[in-house]
């Protein structure tokens, strides 16, 4: 009988705790970041310093689970040395691969690092084969992560035009520009996500209660008003709700979480390597949560298969942590064509 082809759950790593939390639910891989702007969740309180890397590496290691680190923002030309030095800090804490999208920084980990495994980033938006195959035979990448703007017709259309792992989203947060590169974010505050590593950073955000309700603001932005009682989410002008023509609503982007459970059975069979879960900066309780089920959901679809359907409790857990308490098929499922 042939073994089934490996399938890895990739988790989400914002700290040392949400670290252990992955790890003991059942993830099969980790992703984290360094405390700096080499990283697209340069967020204040998340991240890993040197000795928490070497304590999640050694905690991860001893339970048979792979550490990545995401390295997947641009460097500038003033400051190209930080960059270099984090691909040297995590390839002497041993970690299994690093996440990059800057070719240069791919280029500079071959040569220095010959030994390190390379993953591209969806940083990187590499939608095609054509783009992926070029990566690999350039700078020897082993794994790409699809944006999450393919269906599911196109996203085997890729797996089976290349030899590179592929890896998809399957649970979290979705963003409606290039991947990473938020023109919205960049205008409204002077800050570029995909250099400086946020969206909607800290510094620029604002909570205020007036006497119309809470409002949040985004470098003076409002961006959405709540009522007394009304759930409050962290301001991202993607999904602030506008006044257009008269009517109040949000008209970029709705606040939903992707979730692919039910797609499963079909990421497995057209030969998916990994399949990721969004979230660094969430919580702790979050981390567990959404690893546990999708490990659940994972073991459940290699047993039965074709038979597979997602369990009513999976699917409300889930949608409790989802913004919005909304979840959808993002562009896997695309009914008008």
């Amino acid at each position: 009988m042939t073994a089934p082809a490996p399938f890895e759950l990739v988790c989400p790593a914002g700290g040392l705790p949400a670290l252990k939390a992955a790890v003991d639910n059942g993830a099969d891989c980790v992703y984290l970041g360094f405390r700096d702007d080499t990283n697209a969740r340069n967020f204040n309180g998340l991240n890993f310093d040197d000795a928490a890397i070497r304590e999640g590496v050694r905690y991860a290691r001893d339970r048979k689970v792979k550490v990545l680190v995401a390295l997947n923002t641009y460097p500038q030309t003033d400051n190209w040395s930080r960059w270099t030095a984090a691909v040297d800090r995590a390839a002497g804490h041993g970690v299994d691969a690093v996440i990059l999208a800057d070719m240069g920084l791919m280029e500079y980990a071959c040569r220095a690092h010959p030994q390190l495994r390379l993953h591209l980033s969806v940083q990187g938006s590499a939608t095609s084969y054509e783009a992926i195959n070029f990566y690999r035979e350039r700078f020897g990448i082993q794994r790409a992560v699809l944006p999450r703007v393919l269906s599911l017709a196109q996203v085997e259309q890729v797996v089976k035009s290349t030899p590179v792992e592929i890896e998809v989203f399957g649970f979290g947060g979705l963003c409606v520009m290039v991947e990473g590169r938020c023109s919205l974010s960049a205008y409204a505050t002077g800050v570029s996500p995909n250099c400086n590593g946020a969206c909607s950073p800290a510094k620029a955000v604002r909570w205020e209660q007036t006497p119309q309700g809470m409002e949040t603001r985004v470098n003076g932005v409002l961006i959405d008003r709540f009522a007394d009682g009304e759930r409050t989410g962290y301001p991202t002008l993607c999904k602030g709700r506008f006044d257009v023509d008269d009517e109040t609503y949000y008209a970029i982007e709705e606040p939903a979480s992707l979730n692919t459970l039910k797609l499963l059975p079909d990421l497995m069979a057209m030969g998916v390597r990994a399949i990721k879960i969004e979230g660094r900066q969430r919580s702790v309780a979050y981390v567990a949560q959404v690893t546990r089920i999708w490990r659940d959901a994972i073991d459940a679809a290699r047993r039965e298969g074709e038979r597979f359907a997602p369990r009513e409790a999976w699917m409300a857990d889930l949608n409790k942590v989802s913004e919005g308490q909304s979840q959808t098929l993002g562009a896997y499922y695309r009914p008008w064509k």
